[in-house]
Order: structure tokens, then C-alpha cells, then sequence
């Protein structure tokens, strides 16, 4: 068992991914209509988002490898605090007079630029440059499970950031019909964050003793301070292999974030209401699959073989998207959460058990960055697609998750040998 196992339980990591997902999906609703309010327009809206995968894909790995350095905990707190003071920069932006500027671009054409919004941009980077925690926290949940438990408690985790977006679009309708309008969801987003600060400081302890030295398969032992880098986790056993299938996975998902608000609301007419219910019940399947049903199946059916199945079914999702049918459209939801909801524990579990204990959160930090990085790919990439090939993008999609089962074939004798 791992050391401290009796101190460092499930629950406080599960509640705080649980409030950084509400957090996260609270403001998410109207941050587009935060910088059309504030002169942008979709373009400006488009490099806002990338902004935060941008500089995730740089502080990622840099707090992975300090939580394996200086501990989980004082990480968590050191991101967790970032995405507070990022939110309290955004709420400025907000509260500040908006004195615009006009410019130009031949690519983005006119739009308007000022102070409060190069304040809500200062809040995504800073946000995005401390939001390692995910990472982190995996790196946490691998240090405290045994092997056999870490495909569950991997699902958990899903599962707890799943109930986070469930509820938050819910709170956020009923917060921005106030007087406040989108000031107040921005209040509460940074009180959530504070909320999360203290849940790690009273409830999380760190889950073992620092080593000063590494012990890695396939590395001479080294010194903690020198081990770190990309290219010393490149070197770890399967590492290579499992960030490009991360990296496509990642590529694959945002293809589908991207393209289906645009076809439901576009070629479905679909309204916010429409697609709020619709996001709700995914990921309330979702939370079903990740809890209960991982919980069942996980000692049942090797990690690999989820992985392979999942990719398969979201394949089979994928298809039915294209058909203008709403209860085709639900049970492609279903099988998406089915889908995603065996696969991505699975995987993430698998990743866990290579290198060992002291460089976990490197690993999950450099597996962070790419998938920030396919998070940017996948955004542009995928909107340039949808442009041209409307729902074709869904069978483009299909065709990449075949692919990676495809390409997740090789798991199977990997998750043997380790």
C-alpha cells in the first residue's frame, strides 16, 4: 500500500476536482458574450480560449515537476491559488470603465480592444499557467491507490469533474438572470476557487515522504533536482507511446467540442436551452458510467480492453451525430458518455503506472501539455473543418477514433508487462 494511505483518502481530492469543474463551467456560458460586451468578436473570443490551453501547455509540466519535487500538496495550493487571483483579475476587467480602442487586422478585420478586456486576457493566462492542478491531482491520485484500484479511482475522478459541469451551467442560468447580469457568476466562480483553497489546505496531506533520490526503469538513479525535462520522461518505458495516444485522444475530443454547438445551434436550431439539457444529460451519463459503472467493471475487464471498446463506441457516437434525428442525436449522447466514460479512466490509469512514484507528476504534467496543445490544434483545426464540411466533421471524428483503437492495440500486452 502506499505510504500515508490511511491520511491521504479519496474524498477531499475527489470534492476539490468536483469545485474546480463547477468553477470552470459557472462562467463558461458567458464568457463569449463578456468580450462581445467589451468590443471583440469571435476571433478575439477564438485566441481567448487558446490563450488558457497556450500557457496550461507550458505550466503544466513545470508543476508536475515540482509537486514531485516539493510535494502535492503545496502544488495544488500554488495552482489552486493562481486560478484565483486570475479570477479576481477577470472580475476587474468587468468592474473597470471600458475605454475602447479601434484597430484592425486583414486576418480578424475590425474589432475593439481595451483595457478591461487585456485584463480578462492577463486572468486566462494566469489561470492557465497555474491550471497543472488536474495533473497534479491524477499524479495525487496515482501516489495514494494500489494498481488494482486506480482504473475506479480514476473513474471517480471523472466522475466528480462531470457532476462539476452538470451543475454548473445550471447555477450559472439562474446567477446571470440577477441584477448583476455576468458580474455575479464571475463573484461566485472566484469564491468556488476560494472554497477549493481551503479544502486543500484542511483536508489534503501529502501522501508520502519526498525521496532525494529517483529510481526509474531504464535511468541510472539520479538526483531529484537534475532529474526533470522532457527529454529524461521521453526516456521512461512506453512514455513516448502514451503522450502521442494523449495527445490524439485530446485531438479527437475537441474536434466534437468545437463542431456540435455549431451544428445544434446552426443546422438543428437548436437554443442555449436546447443545448444546455443536452450537455446536462452527457455528462450526467457520464457521472453513471465513470461512478458506479467503473466501479463494477474495473476488476473485471483489463484496462487495455476499455480503452480499445471505448474508442470504438465513441467511434459508433460519432456516425449517429450526423443524422438530424434528436433521439439519435440522445442516444448518440449515450454512447459518447459510455464511450468516453470506460475509456478515459483506463487510460489515465495506465499512464499512472509507468515510471514510479517520484516522477508521476512529471509525467501527468508533460501528458497536460499535450493534450493543451491538442486542445489548440484541435479548436482551429476543427472550426476550419466544420467550415468546410459541415457534420462531415463527424465522420472525419469517427475515423480518428477507429484510429486510435487501432493504435491502442499495443496496450494490451504493455499493461501485461507492467
Amino acid at each position: 500500500m502506499p505510504a500515508n494511505t490511511s491520511k491521504a483518502t479519496l474524498f477531499p481530492i475527489l470534492m476539490v476536482n468536483f469545485i474546480d469543474a463547477l468553477g470552470f463551467s459557472v462562467v463558461i456560458p458567458f464568457m463569449v458574450v463578456i468580450v462581445l460586451k467589451l468590443g471583440g468578436h469571435e476571433v478575439v473570443y477564438g485566441f481567448m480560449s487558446a490563450t488558457y490551453s497556450f500557457f496550461q501547455l507550458i505550466g503544466s509540466p513545470v508543476l508536475g515537476n515540482w509537486s514531485d519535487r516539493y510535494g502535492r500538496k503545496k502544488i495544488l495550493l500554488l495552482s489552486e491559488a493562481g486560478t484565483f487571483i486570475a479570477w479576481l483579475i477577470f472580475l476587474l476587467g468587468l468592474i473597470i470603465p471600458n475605454h475602447q480602442i479601434n484597430l484592425h487586422n486583414d486576418l480578424a478585420g475590425n474589432f475593439m480592444f481595451s483595457i478591461p478586456l487585456l485584463l480578462i486576457f492577463l486572468g486566462r493566462a494566469i489561470d492557465g499557467l497555474t491550471g497543472g492542478n488536474m495533473s497534479v491531482a491524477n499524479a495525487y491520485v496515482a501516489d495514494i491507490s494500489v494498481k488494482d484500484d486506480r482504473k475506479r479511482n480514476f473513474g471517480r475522478m471523472a466522475a466528480a469533474s462531470n457532476l462539476g459541469f452538470i451543475l454548473g451551467p445550471l447555477l450559472a442560468g439562474l446567477l446571470g438572470a440577477t441584477a448583476l447580469g455576468n458580474i455575479l457568476p464571475v463573484i461566485v466562480t472566484a469564491l468556488i476557487s476560494l472554497i477549493a483553497l481551503g479544502v486543500i489546505y484542511f483536508r489534503i496531506h501529502e501522501p508520502r515522504e519526498k525521496k532525494s533520490i529517483e529510481v526509474v526503469p531504464g535511468i541510472a538513479p539520479v538526483k531529484q533536482t537534475t532529474f526533470k525535462g522532457l527529454k529524461a520522461v521521453l526516456k521512461l518505458p512506453y512514455v513516448p507511446y502514451f503522450l502521442i495516444l494523449y495527445f490524439l485522444i485530446f485531438l479527437g475530443f475537441n474536434f466534437f467540442y468545437v463542431g456540435f454547438p455549431v451544428y445544434a445551434a446552426g443546422k438543428m436550431h437548436w437554443s442555449v436551452l436546447k443545448l444546455g439539457i443536452f450537455f446536462s444529460f452527457l455528462s450526467g451519463m457520464m457521472v453513471l458510467v465513470e461512478g458506479p459503472v467503473m466501479g463494477y467493471i474495473a476488476k473485471r475487464i483489463s484496462g487495455a480492453a476499455l480503452v480499445i471498446a471505448g474508442s470504438v463506441i465513441l467511434c459508433g457516437c460519432f456516425v449517429l451525430l450526423t443524422f438530424d434525428n434528436i433521439v439519435i442525436i440522445y442516444f448518440a449522447a449515450l454512447l459518447f458518455a459510455i464511450g468516453n466514460g470506460i475509456m478515459w479512466p483506463s487510460f489515465i490509469a495506465l499512464l499512472s503506472n509507468t515510471g514510479n512514484e517520484n516522477v508521476q507528476g512529471m509525467i501527468q504534467g508533460f501528458a497536460g501539455s499535450a493534450g493543451s496543445l491538442a486542445s489548440i490544434i484541435g479548436l482551429v483545426t476543427g472550426a476550419f473543418l466544420y467550415h468546410i464540411l459541415g457534420s462531415g466533421l463527424f465522420m472525419i471524428t469517427a475515423a480518428f477514433l477507429l484510429l486510435i483503437a487501432f493504435l491502442a492495440i499495443p496496450l494490451v500486452n504493455i499493461e501485461k508487462k507492467m
